[in-house]
């Protein structure tokens, strides 16, 4: 299972879902150590900013980041859960599942992965811009970024709640 999760809720979820790897997706001003209770080399710290357009003094999320969360979750044994999180658990953390879901599901369709996302957490808005970056990573020819567009907004909250979807949809 991918769990997405807020940075408020990341130490109750190591604690309860046991994940062998976490994703932390936060501003390089806020970014967090290594929690207990995870091994420091199975955790991706990327120090990227909630944006979809560049702005000056901000980190835009790049290629060398999401090319980073492409091979660390294809590196990721599957055996006990992969825990994704942001400061709020709405854009960057549910594009990293998404992408996730694309990455380690060639064969299947992005869709399929996008509503998924949605149905799991209402009020997910998965980052275009890392959706974007990962479309072409991974030559889904626009199609990922089609799904997550085709979803439209997710529910308004300031900060969403955690969810979980499985690896292999439709095996779950």
């Amino acid at each position: 299972m991918i769990y997405v999760s807020p940075l408020s809720a990341v130490e109750d979820a190591i604690r309860k879902l046991q994940p062998s790897h976490l994703v932390s997706l936060l501003d390089p001003e806020t970014m967090i150590g290594t929690p207990r209770g995870i091994a420091p080399a199975r955790h991706l710290r990327l120090g990227v900013n909630d944006i979809a357009e560049p702005l000056h003094d901000l980190v835009p999320p790049g290629a060398e980041h999401v090319s980073s969360l492409i091979d660390f979750v294809r590196g990721w044994d599957q055996q006990s859960p992969l825990l994704v999180h942001c400061w709020a658990g709405i854009s960057r953390s549910s594009a990293a599942a998404f992408i996730a879901l694309c990455a380690l599901n060639e064969e299947r369709p992005e869709i399929e992965f996008a509503r998924l996302i949605r149905a799991r957490g209402a009020h997910a808005h998965p980052n275009r811009l890392m959706v974007r970056i990962a479309d072409e990573l991974l030559a889904r020819q626009g199609r990922m970024s089609a799904a997550v567009e085709a979803l439209g907004p997710g529910r308004a909250v300031w900060e969403g709640e955690i969810f979980s979807v499985p690896v292999r949809p439709g095996a779950a």
